[in-house]
C-alpha cells in the first residue's frame, strides 16, 4: 500500500458517496409519486492490497440498492377508479413498455376508464383481472378488464311475491266477484307493477274475498289485468287472468293456495307465465306465516316484489375490497361486471424496477400468486383513494447530511494524501 493508494481509497469512497446521494435525491424527488417506494444504498467495504501480512481495505462501493415496500399513506380522491392496497401485493397491468409487450406490476392505482372501457393507467397499460359472465359467474382466466357500456336489456317478470294480511273480521258479503266491477265486489285489493319482455311496466292487480270464517277461514282472490295491456283485448276494461283459493288454519296462518301461476298475453310483447307466491303453506310443510295470512287487524300488503326491470343504462360503477367491480343502471339494477387481480411475490426485493412506478419479474422475485385482493396474503383494495410515496422527508435529510460528510471526509482524505505525496517530492529537493 502507499500514499497513491490511499488517494485511490478516498476516490472510491467518493464514488460511493456520490451513487449513495444519487438514491437520495431519487426518494426526495419521488416524494409526491403514487405508488412510490423509497431506495436505500447499501455500502460494502473494497479490499485492497497487504499490509503486515493482512489484508487492507480499499474504499467503499454501493454493493446495491434495496427497495422498501411499506406501506405508504392513503390519500383519498373520491374517484372511484382511484384505487390502492391495503397490505401486500400489486395491481397486475399488461401493454407496451419500451416496446416490449409485458406483464407488469405496480402499486401505482390511477387508473381510468377509456372509451371501450378498459380500465387503464396513462401509461396505456391496461388492468388485470377476470370476467364475470352474463350469468354472474367469475371466470378462472386473467385479462383486461373492460367494463361493458351497454344498456342493460331488459327482463321480463316471472315471479311475484306478495307478503300481507287479510281481515280475519270482514265480514262476509254473498256478493259474487265481478270482473265488471272487481273494486266494488271484492273486500281487499292490492296493485303490483311488472315487466314484460320489452320492459315495459305493466299492472297485475290482486283483489281479495272472503267467502267462508267456518270451520276454517277461506278467501278467493282474483289476477286482474288492463284490458289495453292484453292481446286479444276483452269486450270489458280488464282480463282476468287467474282465480285462486286461499285456505287458513284456525290460527291465521296459510294452510293452502289453489293457484300457483298465471299466464298472460302482452300487447305487443311477447306472452308470460308468472308464478305467484303468497307464502309457504303448512300443507306444503311451510310456515304458513311468511306470506298472506289472516289475523284480526286490518287487511293490508307489508311487502311487494317482482324479478322483472325495463332497460337501464349504466348509471356508475362501485369497487368494493375484494376488487369486485358492480355496475349501478338507470332501473335500479346492480350487476357485477369483472374482478381486479392483484399479485404478490415471495420476494419483492427481486422484483426489477421498469420506471413509471412500474415493476417486473425475475427469477429473484419468483413466480407471482395471482388472485382477489383480501385472500392469500394479498391486501384488501381501498376504492376512491391512492398510495402516497413512502419517503419520509425528515428521514432523507438526515440521510443526505450523513452521505454529505462522509463524502466530505472522503475528500479530506485525499487532499490530505496529495499533501503528504507533495512532502515526499520536496525531500528530493
Amino acid at each position: 500500500m502507499s500514499i497513491t493508494s490511499s488517494m485511490y481509497t478516498g476516490a472510491a469512497g467518493l464514488r460511493a458517496h456520490s451513487d449513495a446521494m444519487d438514491v437520495v435525491s431519487d426518494n426526495i424527488a419521488n416524494v409526491n409519486t403514487i405508488g412510490f417506494k423509497k431506495s436505500r444504498a447499501d455500502f460494502a467495504d473494497v479490499l485492497g492490497g497487504v499490509i503486515a501480512g493482512k489484508r487492507a481495505g480499499a474504499g467503499s462501493m454501493v454493493a446495491g440498492v434495496s427497495q422498501n415496500f411499506t406501506q405508504g399513506a392513503l390519500l383519498g380522491t373520491g374517484q372511484v377508479t382511484d384505487l390502492a392496497i391495503r397490505g401486500d401485493g400489486f395491481f397486475v397491468v399488461s401493454g407496451m413498455v419500451d416496446g416490449v409487450r409485458g406483464t407488469f406490476y405496480t402499486r401505482d392505482g390511477q387508473f381510468n376508464l377509456d372509451q371501450d372501457g378498459y380500465l387503464e393507467n396513462a401509461a396505456g397499460l391496461r388492468l388485470q383481472g377476470y370476467p364475470i359472465d352474463a350469468n354472474g359467474q367469475v371466470t378462472t382466466t386473467v385479462g383486461d378488464i373492460q367494463i361493458d357500456m351497454n344498456a342493460l336489456p331488459p327482463q321480463a317478470t316471472t315471479q311475484v311475491e306478495l307478503v300481507g294480511n287479510l281481515d280475519a273480521e270482514q265480514p262476509i258479503d254473498a256478493t259474487p266477484f265481478d270482473i265488471t266491477d272487481p273494486a266494488g265486489t271484492s273486500d281487499f285489493s292490492t296493485t303490483m307493477t311488472v315487466y314484460d319482455s320489452l320492459g315495459t311496466p305493466r299492472e297485475l292487480q290482486f283483489y281479495f274475498k272472503k267467502l267462508q270464517d267456518t270451520p276454517t277461514p277461506q278467501w278467493e282472490y282474483h289476477v286482474v289485468a288492463a284490458g289495453t295491456d292484453v292481446d286479444p283485448p276483452p269486450p270489458g276494461d280488464y282480463e282476468l287472468l287467474g282465480t285462486g283459493t286461499l285456505d287458513f288454519n284456525t290460527d291465521g296462518s296459510l294452510a293452502n293456495n289453489s293457484l300457483s301461476s298465471v299466464t298472460v298475453s302482452w300487447e305487443g310483447a311477447a306472452s308470460a307465465t308468472i308464478a305467484i307466491d303468497l307464502g309457504s303453506p303448512t300443507s306444503g310443510g311451510g310456515t304458513g306465516v311468511d306470506g298472506i295470512t289472516t289475523y284480526a287487524s286490518p287487511s293490508g300488503t307489508t311487502f311487494l316484489s317482482q324479478d322483472g326491470y325495463g332497460s337501464g343504462d349504466l348509471a356508475g360503477i362501485t369497487i368494493n375490497d375484494e376488487g369486485l367491480i358492480e355496475g349501478q343502471f338507470t332501473n335500479g339494477q346492480t350487476r357485477a361486471l369483472a374482478q381486479i387481480a392483484t399479485a404478490k411475490f415471495a420476494n419483492n426485493q427481486g422484483l426489477e424496477r421498469r420506471g413509471d412506478g412500474l415493476f417486473a419479474q425475475t427469477r429473484a422475485s419468483g413466480e407471482p400468486a395471482v388472485g382477489t385482493a383480501g385472500s392469500g396474503g394479498r391486501g384488501a383494495l381501498v376504492s376512491g383513494s391512492l398510495e402516497n410515496s413512502n419517503v419520509d422527508m425528515a428521514e432523507e435529510f438526515v440521510h443526505m447530511i450523513a452521505i454529505q460528510r462522509g463524502f466530505q471526509s472522503n475528500s479530506r482524505t485525499i487532499s490530505t494524501a496529495d499533501e503528504m505525496l507533495a512532502d515526499v517530492v520536496q525531500l528530493k529537493r
